[in-house]
């Protein structure tokens, strides 16, 4: 994998670390102590605080704000102009910062463009967040989000397409007819990946 390759519009903190293939666009900021994994690429305008980590093979799209206190494993897919919080209460006139509540964006999650994320909360592995949905509780692996206060309404794949509606019972094995990955269903609705025989 080639060197990391930095915009010149865009500021790197001395003590950030940008693994290799990381691709950093026009009037990106990324804080000293930051640490950005190998082949993420960071759209035009995103902003990195202090001691974020983002893991490899992410996606964070133009305009997104990664705060203190979030953590984006590998292969996490952020839309444009998507928002994290790390406060509750927020005020400009009191210092908060000792009150910073950590969100945790699993792997494969995706985020879709104008969603909100409040802080305090874990998207499990492969998650789907639906355009302006506001996140506002945890949500389970590979669960489909969507609306305001963000409700489930599907699972997704890993390989992105439904898996249909949130069964009323059980539901028993899913499977996805785009890739044949198949997956055993979870007591908090989500769903985990059965691993291939083959």
């Amino acid at each position: 994998m080639s060197a990391a390759q930095v915009h010149p519009t865009a500021v790197v903190d001395d003590g950030a670390v940008l693994e290799d293939g990381v691709r950093v666009w026009h009037f990106v900021h990324v804080c000293a102590g930051a640490r950005i994994g190998a082949g993420s690429v960071l759209g035009q305008g995103v902003f990195v605080a202090p001691d974020v980590r983002i893991g490899a093979g992410c996606k964070l799209q133009n305009n997104v704000s990664v705060y203190a206190g979030v953590t984006l494993e590998d292969e996490v897919f952020v839309g444009p102009s998507a928002v994290f919080t790390n406060v509750t209460n927020p005020r400009a006139h009191v210092d908060r910062r000792h009150a910073f509540r950590p969100t945790l964006v699993k792997r494969r999650a995706t985020l879709g463009a104008n969603c909100t994320v409040v802080c305090g909360v874990t998207l499990g592995e492969g998650a789907f967040v639906a355009a302006g949905a506001v996140v506002t509780a945890d949500v389970p692996p590979r669960v489909l989000v969507q609306g305001s206060p963000a409700r489930p309404v599907g699972h997704r794949c890993d390989c992105g397409e439904g898996l249909g509606a949130i069964p009323t019972d059980d539901g028993g094995e899913r499977a996805c007819d785009a890739c044949g990955a198949r997956y055993a269903p979870r007591a908090d609705g989500g769903l985990d990946l059965i691993p291939s025989s083959a």
